[in-house]
């Protein structure tokens, strides 16, 4: 008899192995990358509430079990009692608050948690259910399988009708292959009947010479093009890549039949050790990740203790809460340029971190809930300002009145900031008062309304000129050179006659403005055009698409963040100068860039997200 077919043997790799049905040993390793794929979704963006979560279960609930996957399941329920548990420490927390014994605290039906608890039931009889067919299935296929098994046993014996058997046993040898799934625990010893029942077919009977060399010899060409694959796979760099399709290699390589018999250890042996290279490095691969994930791990609990440390108790001022409120982003941010540690270690950590960061910002809306008696008090001064600043409005006596004036606009700097429903009217108010009397001043200083008139002249000249640059027909950068230039000039010309300058300026604030979005929009577009086409290079590497992916996320957040304190600044904006007005609306537009970006950021997120398999 001669020796089996080593090609049909196990691959005696770095790494176990495991066996399904008729299939060659896989690689357990299969099982480490599920993890990792499960691992990498903890920190993606959660739903905001625990009935969103709730309809993302029921959604799943509604499908088929087997388009079910249950790290989905898992994720959601994580996501869920992280929410629930919250709710329940807040409930114990005021319980405790009111005087009560924590121990006696018992936690309220929960509806929401109920249905949750309704569909994840569903979910597991569905899958309950999948199981026992699956299970059916392969008893089916077990069957069939030895009932083949037995024929070719049967065939091998025959040796008189070897000519006439040998397309029945190829028939025979496709349906076996065919057959799905059986258990693991007979899918070895199938394989091994399987095997043997065939090597005794071609080994020990007189079968025709000819065809016999002629399958040989394709399958001898076939093996050598999988051991040509595996050798390129060795130097492939992404280990993942090269582990999933060293799998398919070995697929491929159990479909292929016998080889000749004095060069089957040595194809064999070359195929094995490419694959064990392989599999080394894939080894490696995820050695070095668990380094990582430890020193993440170390990092985050650094970060962690680091804000703990924070004593935000003693903040009485707006500039020491928002001097603390930096501290408390750039460890966000901090925090979101940090790796994944293992998944333990990382749910754990980020509730720790998420518990003090909540602290804070509650502490923080105290305290500005607290601050509303101040700014009443601050509008009932600036009220009292306005009145004193009417009673002086009409005055010829120039000097006196302007000094008076000073000085009450040197106190209205020296009163804190107001509510922002008041803060406009209360200044414009004041600002009224003061600009009628130096108005009425101007008109009585001689030589100053030709002057006035001149500038205006100058303004509208600029505005002119802004209105007629073709932005269309030239280069971005020469435009904005030459608005640039035209903006020097305005700013050189004096002051305009007092009933002009307000439309003067707007007119010229309108040219501007547009010349600025139409320009930043080409730019933007180009960005754009630019960023969908490198996205399309890499379309399919999953990988690079997630690493992107993370980056605008990480540059969505922050430019949100820097929102929010604009929008912030501008609810406190009252103390106002001369370029008042300018600096409010310098503000405003900063606001706007900033939510032109959040939404360019987001855009170029639903590219990826459409790319991403």
């Amino acid at each position: 008899m001669e020796p089996r077919d080593p090609s049909q043997q196990p691959v005696q790799g770095a790494v176990e192995q495991k066996t399904t049905d008729d299939s060659a040993p896989v690689a357990a390793a299969d099982s480490i990358e599920v993890d990792i794929k499960t691992d990498e979704k903890l920190e993606q963006p959660t739903p905001a509430s625990k009935e969103e979560i709730l309809a993302a279960l029921t959604a799943l609930a509604a499908k088929d079990a087997a388009e079910i996957a249950n790290d989905e399941v898992s994720r959601l329920k994580q996501q869920f009692y992280l929410l629930r548990n919250d709710e329940q420490r807040r409930e114990r927390e005021e319980f405790a608050g009111a005087g009560n014994d924590p121990e006696s605290f018992v936690a309220a039906t929960d509806p929401v948690e109920e249905e949750f608890k309704t569909r994840l039931a569903e979910i597991r009889d569905k899958k309950a259910v999948l199981r026992a067919e699956a299970e059916a299935a392969r008893a089916a296929n077990e069957q069939r399988k030895r009932e083949i098994i037995a024929r070719l046993v049967e065939m091998s014996a025959d040796t008189d009708n070897v000519n006439r058997l040998f397309p029945e046993i190829k028939e025979l040898q496709a349906e076996f292959k065919s057959i799905g799934e059986v258990s693991p625990t007979v899918s070895g010893e199938l394989w091994k009947a399987y095997q043997e029942a065939v090597e005794r077919f071609y080994d020990q009977l007189k079968i025709n010479k000819e065809l016999r060399d002629y399958d040989f010899k394709k399958n001898l060409a076939e093996k050598e093009l999988l051991v040509n694959e595996a050798a390129r796979l060795v130097d492939e760099p992404d280990v993942i890549v090269a582990f999933k399709r060293l799998q398919a290699l070995h697929e491929k390589w159990r479909e292929i039949g016998p080889v000749p018999k004095e060069v089957r250890d040595e194809i064999w042996n070359r195929f094995k050790d490419h694959s064990a290279a392989i599999n080394k490095r894939y080894q490696a691969h995820f050695e070095e990740r668990k380094a990582r994930e430890r020193e993440n791990e170390d990092a985050k609990t650094a970060l962690c203790e680091r804000i703990e440390g924070y004593d935000f108790s003693g903040l009485k001022t707006y500039a020491a809460w928002d001097e603390m409120t930096k501290l408390i982003i750039a460890a966000q941010e901090e925090w979101k340029k940090l790796g994944y540690a293992s998944r333990r270690a990382n749910n754990l950590l980020f509730a720790r971190f998420r518990e003090t960061c909540d602290k804070f910002f509650t502490a923080k809306a105290e305290f500005f809930k607290g601050m509303k008696d101040s700014l009443a008090s601050n509008l009932e001064k600036k009220i009292a300002l306005c009145e004193r600043a009417e009673a002086l409005k009409d005055s010829t006596e120039w000097r006196k009145t302007a000094d008076e004036l000073a000085e009450l606009q040197r106190e209205w700097k020296k009163i804190g900031a107001v509510a922002k429903k008041h803060s406009d009217q209360v200044w414009h108010r004041f600002l009224a008062a003061c600009d009628y009397f130096f108005e009425q001043k101007k008109k009585n200083t001689s030589g100053t309304r030709r002057n006035e008139q001149a500038n205006l002249k100058a303004k509208k000249d600029v505005i002119a000129r802004l209105e007629a640059i073709d932005i269309e027909n030239i280069e971005r950068a020469e435009a904005i050179k030459a608005v640039k230039g035209l903006q020097n000039e305005w700013q050189a010309i004096g002051h305009v006659p007092f009933g002009e300058k307000d439309a003067i300026y707007d007119a010229y604030r309108k040219v501007v403005n547009r010349l600025y979005e139409t320009l930043d929009m080409r730019e933007s577009r180009s960005r754009f055009a630019n960023f969908e086409n490198s996205i399309n290079e890499i379309a399919g590497d999953d990988n690079r698409l997630y690493r992107e992916r993370e980056k605008l996320m990480r540059a969505l957040e922050q430019r949100r963040g820097e929102l929010h304190t604009y929008e912030n600044n501008l609810g406190f904006f009252s103390s106002k100068s001369k370029s008042g007005d300018s600096m409010l609306r310098e503000m405003e537009r900063r606001i706007q860039r900033i939510k032109d970006d959040i939404t360019e950021l987001e855009k170029k997120i639903d590219v990826i997200d459409s790319k991403i398999k």
